[in-house]
């Protein structure tokens, strides 16, 4: 009876790792394909924004490019990462507090650009006249410029605590690269719930209050192919975009609940919670956006 159970257990050990093995290797495929589908279109965006002078000069442009190289950052960080831990590659602890901290940078960069976005589509609606002056491009990087600071000073505040905590030998070790073998003190656990938490929040409510004040305007209207109508839709995939970036939160709760799936659980919170938003922005932005559909079946068309 023993050798039965023993055996059954096995085989459904077994069965798990090849289920496992062929999920994994259909998310790394899919991550692969739809990096590559990614990289394609943020090449033809990029080269209409640069060789466009129009399309420089607008605030609107200016914030979704740099949301782009951003995102693009992210995501070939994030697929370094991922691969490192998977295949067990051991990194210097200086380089990975690095790769750590563009990784962490861009990760919460991502709702503050969606935020600014918003307040940008939200002035356009209800301060026409003023939108100019209010969002030019000059002001624009001033308020990409203070997005980093803000997203840096967490990973500052971090470091100090880091430093102050643990000993120089610490930082001659290499270690397989993740944010938990970066995490020696519980004041940086406070850290980053805080920092996520409060940024998270303030987006979500500067999301919230936007689309209000643009559904009201767009209600005055009453047009359905009004600019206020418009704006109050991509208000709408801003807020779809910071769902999905939040979603990330569930990844700890369900790799501690579901241990037992945990060889390929992993793969999918960081292909649908990880990439997923991120991969959406040139095709959401990009392909919607008039102007920039012009420009990019011209120089497709050119291309061929």
């Amino acid at each position: 009876m023993a050798n039965s159970t023993f055996l059954s257990t096995n085989l459904t050990n077994t069965s798990l790792d090849t289920t496992a093995a062929i999920v994994h290797m259909t998310c790394f495929i899919i991550i692969v394909l739809s990096h590559c589908t990614f990289l394609y279109f943020v090449i033809i965006i990029l080269r209409v924004f640069f060789t466009s002078a129009n399309i420089r000069e607008t605030a609107r442009y200016v914030l979704f490019i740099h949301m782009i190289l951003n995102d693009t950052l992210y995501l070939i960080m994030a697929f370094v990462l991922y691969v490192a831990s998977v295949y067990y590659v051991y990194i210097p602890v200086p380089f990975c507090y690095i790769m750590l901290t563009i990784s962490t940078s861009t990760f919460r960069v991502t709702p503050y650009n969606l935020a600014v976005m918003s307040l940008e589509r939200y002035v356009a609606v209800c301060y026409p006249l003023s939108h100019s002056q209010l969002c030019s491009p000059r002001r624009s990087t001033i308020t990409l410029a203070l997005i980093w600071t803000v997203a840096l000073l967490f990973n500052l505040a971090d470091i100090v605590v880091l430093g102050s905590k643990v000993g120089k030998n610490f930082f001659s070790l290499s270690v397989i690269c993740s944010r938990a073998s970066m995490t020696r003190t519980t004041e940086q656990g406070t850290i980053t719930l805080c920092s996520l938490s409060m940024s998270f929040s303030a987006v979500g409510l500067i999301i919230l209050y936007t689309y209000i004040q643009v559904v009201l305007v767009a209600r005055k209207i009453g047009s359905g192919k009004s600019s206020a109508f418009k704006a109050g839709k991509t208000i709408m995939l801003h807020a779809f975009q910071l769902m999905l970036c939040m979603m990330s939160f569930t990844s700890s709760v369900t790799e501690t609940y579901l241990r037992r799936y945990q060889a390929f659980i992993g793969i999918i919170n960081y292909l649908l919670f990880m990439c997923l938003p991120r991969l959406l922005s040139p095709l959401i932005y990009g392909l919607r956006d008039d102007t920039f559909r012009k420009y990019m079946i011209t120089f497709r068309s050119a291309a061929l």
